[in-house]
């Protein structure tokens, strides 16, 4: 597992935890699930969905009310990262603010991160 002892290894806004716990209520599940897979113009995608238990391997943070499950996966590539949800009069969305993105596409859907990755 990546973490560093003491510190999460993301963090979650306000507005992110509130969004979080009522997604959590209305599926009635145990936590929020956060990954990376391959795809998108950038090379990589954050995936997102509501679990209904952590995994074995999952690292999981809690903030008030709400519960996020990195997949194993992804926890290298989210160590530092801020999540927030923002509201606009367009789109609302989960944002990730990522240390370790050395790149994202256009639209901001799809992200590449250094070394990891071999880039």
């Amino acid at each position: 597992m990546f973490a560093i002892p003491g510190k999460p290894p993301v963090t979650l806004t306000p507005a992110a935890i509130a969004q979080i716990a009522r997604l959590m209520e209305r599926e009635h599940a145990a936590g929020f699930r956060i990954g990376v897979k391959k795809g998108g113009c950038a090379g990589m995608e954050y995936t997102m969905e509501v679990a209904a238990e952590a995994g074995p391997m999952d690292i999981v943070v809690e903030d008030g009310p709400a519960r996020v499950l990195i997949a194993p996966m992804a926890q290298m590539f989210l160590l530092g990262t801020e999540i927030d949800y923002e509201t606009g009069l367009l789109e609302s969305g989960f944002r990730f603010r990522n240390p370790n993105v050395t790149e994202s596409c256009g639209c901001g859907e799809s992200v590449k991160f250094g070394d990891a990755t071999g880039g």
